[in-house]
């Protein structure tokens, strides 16, 4: 079976430490609930900060904030609309293909991470 993260790592050129941390910062990006809920939301298509707050029931600053940081990561871009910011996936096709894969695994481990004790629901308590 083909290991992307293997095969990348074996590219000429790539330093194999680098590419496994700049993996690990992807699934860091993609480690808070809020921040996935965004992504979910903006999978349906683009909306301003106003409409996902709406929708998140969270605060303006929060969902800012949490853009941001997507947008830092590469996930999002915005585009103006007059006064407004539409905020869109930046590689749907990709990500969601990432969430497919993780909801995936959760199935096959019958979601066995939310009971482990460094990364669990426990452990984030």
């Amino acid at each position: 079976m083909d290991d992307p993260m293997t095969d990348r790592a074996e590219e000429p050129g790539v330093n194999e430490a680098a590419a496994l941390s700049a993996a690990a910062c992807m699934f860091r990006s993609l480690g808070d609930p809020t921040r996935l809920a965004i992504l979910r939301h903006l999978a349906l298509g683009e909306y301003k900060v106003v409409e996902l707050t709406a929708h998140l029931g969270l605060a303006q600053s929060t969902v800012s904030a949490h853009l941001t940081c997507l947008r830092d990561c590469g996930l999002v871009t915005s585009r103006p609309q007059g006064r407004a910011s539409m905020w869109s996936l930046a590689t749907g096709a990709e990500l969601l293909d990432v969430l497919a894969a993780a909801q995936r695994l959760l199935a096959t481990t019958g979601d066995a991470v939310a009971l482990c004790p460094a990364y669990g629901e426990e452990a984030s308590r």
